[in-house]
C-alpha cells in the first residue's frame, strides 16, 4: 500500500511539474501535429526515458540529505546562491526577444526519441524540483526513500510526465503562433518557482542562526 501512495504521489507532482507550457510538451505537441501522433509518442518516450535517470538522480540525493541532516545546513546556502542564478538567469532570458524557429525536416521516429532524449538532457530542472519535493515529503512522512519506494517514485514521475505529454500530443492544437509565447511565460514561471524557493531558503538559514 505504501509503494502505491508513493507512485501515486510522485506521479500527481510529475503532472504538475508539466503542466504549465514549456519547451517539451509543446515540441510534443509541435511534432504530433506537422508529423503525426506517433512521432510526438515516440519523443514523449524519449524524454521519459531521461526523466526516468533525473528522477533517480533527484531522489537518491534526497535520501543522503535525510540521513545527513548536518549536511543540509551547508548545502542550504549552495541552494540558495545556485536558486537566485537561476532566477536571475531565466528572468532574463524571458525578456529577451524570441525568434520563430525554422521548421525542421521530417524526422524519422528513431530520431524523435533521441530527440527527445536530447531536449530532456537540456532541461535539468526536474532535478532539484523532484529533491526538494521528496525531501519535504519524505520530512513530513508521507514517503520513505528505501530502494522499493524510489522505485516506485520514480515510476510515478515517469508515468505522470509521459500522460501530460500525453495530453498536449493530443489536444493541443493551437502551436505556430503559442509556441514562442508560452515559452516566454514558462521562463517567467521557473523564475518565479526558484525565486520562491530561494526566499524560503534564506528564511531556513536565518532560522539556523
Amino acid at each position: 500500500m505504501n509503494l502505491t501512495i508513493t507512485f501515486f504521489i510522485s506521479l500527481c507532482i510529475a503532472l504538475v511539474g508539466v503542466i504549465p507550457p514549456g519547451l517539451l510538451n509543446m515540441t510534443a505537441a509541435k511534432i504530433s501535429i506537422k508529423e503525426g501522433y506517433s512521432r510526438g509518442l515516440v519523443f514523449s518516450l524519449g524524454v521519459c526515458v531521461i526523466v526516468i535517470v533525473q528522477t533517480l538522480i533527484a531522489v537518491i540525493f534526497a535520501r543522503y540529505l535525510s540521513r545527513h541532516p548536518e549536511t543540509v545546513q551547508m548545502l542550504q546556502k549552495v541552494a540558495f546562491v545556485l536558486f537566485v542564478i537561476i532566477t536571475v538567469y531565466f528572468f532574463l532570458l524571458a525578456k529577451k526577444e524570441a525568434k520563430p524557429q525554422k521548421e525542421d525536416e521530417r524526422k524519422s521516429k528513431r530520431s524523435q526519441f533521441f530527440y527527445g532524449m536530447f531536449l530532456s538532457a537540456l532541461n535539468v530542472f526536474p532535478i532539484p524540483y523532484q529533491a526538494y519535493m521528496s525531501v519535504t515529503l519524505a520530512s513530513l512522512g508521507l514517503i520513505t526513500l528505501d530502494n522499493y519506494n524510489i522505485t516506485s517514485y520514480v515510476a510515478g514521475a515517469a508515468i505522470g510526465t509521459f500522460v501530460m505529454l500525453y495530453c498536449y500530443v493530443f489536444f493541443l492544437k493551437k502551436i505556430k503562433n503559442e509556441k514562442l509565447k508560452s515559452q516566454k511565460n514558462m521562463n517567467y514561471i521557473i523564475g518565479s518557482i526558484t525565486g520562491i524557493i530561494a526566499v524560503v531558503t534564506l528564511v531556513n538559514i536565518i532560522k539556523d542562526y
